[in-house]
């Protein structure tokens, strides 16, 4: 089997969901899509993906409705894709676990390293049942892109707030951190949890 793994992707927008099904297929991957939540999660339970991308505002369920059920009764990681980066969605990706969170518009060039990188560092298929989604700090892969969930929803913060691509927001976000004499990890967690650390950043 040549494809990379499988991956259900998630939006109601047409057009993004055809453009994000034929970027990814270009990339190796298997595509399952659909376009609203209810589908999404009967997609889900038939085909088994090993990652979803999902929109998270959409009628009917939404992304994070469609989030929880993978998680809690399908254990499937998941990415989340949307153009709103305001403090009661970002808490939502927080809490829900997401792998990564990346704001529109995005090209595929920006998505393609962000699902190499999910696949990368996804659990072995042998793991013992029951264990989390999450990858061990100790296991023998690559460092997870962004390195954590924290980092993942500040860099898509980064993005929105300034326009960025995802390396340029990460950057940004290391020489903020470096002026500040803290961590990436400690910055992301004081930018999430008090966005106005975002004004100060605008002059970098």
């Amino acid at each position: 089997m040549n494809q990379k793994g499988k991956i259900l992707v998630v939006d109601d927008d047409r057009l993004v969901l055809a453009t994000l099904t034929h970027g990814l297929s270009q990339a190796g991957y298997e595509v399952i899509d659909a376009d609203n939540g209810d589908d999404a999660i009967l997609l889900a339970r038939q085909e088994k993906p090993e990652l979803a991308l999902l929109d998270i505002r959409m009628e009917g369920k939404s992304g994070f409705d469609v989030a929880a059920y993978l998680r809690d009764y399908c254990q499937i990681p998941f990415m989340f894709l949307s153009a709103f980066a305001d403090e009661a969605t970002i808490k939502q990706v927080k809490e829900l676990g997401a792998l990564t969170y990346l704001v529109k518009p995005l090209d595929i060039q920006q998505i393609v390293p962000a699902v190499e990188a999910a696949f990368a560092n996804r659990p072995k298929a042998n793991a013992t049942p029951g264990t989390s989604t999450e990858v061990s700090a100790s296991a023998n892969v690559a460092p997870r892109d962004p390195l954590s969930d924290t980092v993942a929803v500040a860099v898509g913060v980064i993005m929105h707030r300034y326009s960025l691509t995802r390396r340029q927001a990460l950057d940004k976000l290391q020489q903020q951190a470096n002026q500040e004499g803290r961590s990436v990890a400690a910055l992301c967690d004081r930018l999430i949890n008090a966005q106005e650390v975002l004004a100060g950043m605008g002059s970098i």
